[in-house]
């Protein structure tokens, strides 16, 4: 992420690793409810 002599990373920076990280677990929830839901649909 950022380097230790970085006061703050750049704005931008910061929203894209925001971003990226709740499109991450939006994805494995719904990977997750599918699995759920083919699990209990047998």
């Amino acid at each position: 992420m950022a380097e230790p002599t970085d006061p703050q990373s750049p704005l931008w920076k910061r929203l894209a690793w925001m971003a990226a990280i709740w499109l991450a677990s939006v994805a494995v929830l719904g990977a997750v409810a599918m699995v759920i839901r083919f699990w209990l649909k047998v």
